[in-house]
């Protein structure tokens, strides 16, 4: 009980909250997203609006909050009349009590009967300049995107700390030596078709792992929304393209420089809290079938490139129907057509903030 009663004692008034776009506002909501996108405070600022006496907040990741008696729980409820309950990195392994509203929070994509699941995905561009006010212009604050990637927490932080840190998330979320290395693996071939048995041969020349547990962790991993596999529109057994919930992780942990493959990753992620559905195709970056657009990753467009882009997009014009062809570049601008469709070619932060 008297875990309860510390619990019962959080109070989240005046926490200084960062605006998202993502709300919770159903009673009873289960929150899912990968490490440090900003679970937790969206939480607080959800319960920042309320009386702080008709909420009960309880992490489970706190080492205090492990022994937790469901009775106990019950009663607590029940005698202090708690509106909001919220059970912050939950495993599920007891049954939920009865109050009128509960927010639950869980690194895995999972599913309860009577929730509504709210995905939320680290600051998407947009999100990142309403939070970044060191650099007076979109640009500048672009190339801290660019480089240093979405996660919220590191946008205050001293730059040179910022690579270190994306480095300790990975830490943190790792259990041991083989998930750091399976983690450095997968995100070091974001923008790469590869299949999992691909991954795991190259896993497998450098260190002792079964086949068996390497494909476990990846779909660990894909559940808990760190990686994304995409497929091949209409051909399921085509070799799937990898991303990660965040591209700056490539550069922290490799000195290899694949600037094209962050720039894609970033891209994805930008589809990624928009469209349910991506794909990619022969030439193309991504498709986007429920409403016939595809969209290529050139970050540095030349229009010297037209007349071979021209030559490939027109049998998939004619072939998708597409009726919308975009190119994301780094900070080009330029307009040209193809099979009468108008192509646009925009800067990143130009085209994120449509």
């Amino acid at each position: 009980m008297k875990t309860l009663e510390a619990c019962y004692e959080v109070n989240f008034s005046k926490v200084n909250f960062l605006e998202r776009k993502t709300r919770i506002k159903d009673n009873y909501t289960l929150l899912i997203g990968p490490p440090k996108a900003g679970k937790s405070f969206l939480i607080y600022d959800y319960l920042s609006l309320e009386d702080e006496k008709s909420y009960l907040y309880i992490d489970f990741e706190n080492f205090k909050n492990t022994q937790i008696n469901v009775k106990d729980l019950n009663f607590f409820i029940e005698d202090n009349n708690i509106k909001i309950l919220v059970l912050e990195n939950f495993t599920f392994d007891f049954e939920l009590p009865t109050c009128e509203s509960i927010i639950i929070t869980s690194s895995v994509r999972a599913q309860e009967k009577g929730f509504k699941t709210l995905i939320l995905m680290p600051l998407d561009f947009e999100e990142y300049l309403l939070h970044e006010h060191k650099h007076q212009n979109t640009t500048g604050a672009f190339n801290q995107f660019l480089k240093f990637g979405n996660i919220p927490q590191l946008i205050n932080i001293e730059e040179f700390s910022k690579e270190q840190s994306l480095q300790n998330i990975l830490k943190l979320y790792a259990k041991n030596e083989t998930e750091i290395n399976i983690l450095k693996l997968l995100f070091s071939n974001i923008d790469e078709k590869k299949s999992v048995y691909q991954l795991y041969l190259v896993m497998k020349k450098e260190y002792k792992i079964s086949k068996d547990k390497f494909y476990e962790y990846c779909r660990k991993y894909e559940n808990n929304l760190l990686i994304f596999f995409i497929e091949k529109y209409e051909q399921e057994k085509a070799v799937k393209k990898l991303y990660s919930y965040n591209h700056a992780f490539l550069p922290a942990i490799s000195h290899n420089k694949k600037f094209k493959n962050e720039f894609s990753n970033m891209i994805f992620l930008e589809l990624f809290t928009r469209y349910k559905n991506i794909y990619y195709l022969d030439n193309i970056d991504f498709y986007l079938p429920q409403n016939n657009t595809c969209i290529l990753s050139i970050p540095f467009f030349n229009p010297f490139l037209i007349k071979n882009l021209q030559k490939k997009l027109s049998p998939l014009i004619k072939k998708y129907d597409l009726k919308e062809i975009f190119i994301i570049s780094i900070g080009n601008t330029e307009y040209f057509t193809c099979e009468s469709i108008d192509i646009q070619v925009l800067p990143f932060y130009e085209w994120a903030v449509l």
